[in-house]
């Protein structure tokens, strides 16, 4: 079943290369959305597809790459819109 997440993830999650990290394993997830950093220091990101496919990758968002360190993370269920591929913003 076709869903869509937004996740916002705080904690030491830019300039460790995070966006990277999350942008290539959801790509290789075959997951829809983008991933960008917030003013707030924190890192946002939406994923469209299916469920399995989206809890990998919050799992994923909880471990993050080397040098990350992931204080918490929010989940909110979102409408599906659609999106086409998958893009790593500003």
């Amino acid at each position: 079943m076709l869903k869509r997440n937004k996740i916002i993830i705080s904690g030491r999650v830019q300039g460790v290369f995070f966006r990277r990290f999350i942008f290539e394993n959801a790509v290789n997830l075959g997951l829809k959305g983008y991933v960008k950093n917030r003013n707030n220091e924190k890192v946002e990101a939406v994923f469209e597809g299916e469920e399995t496919d989206l809890k990998k990758i919050i799992k994923l968002c909880k471990k993050g790459p080397a040098g990350a360190k992931v204080e918490n993370i929010k989940v909110i269920e979102k409408k599906i819109k659609g999106e086409k591929e998958f893009k790593k913003l500003g």
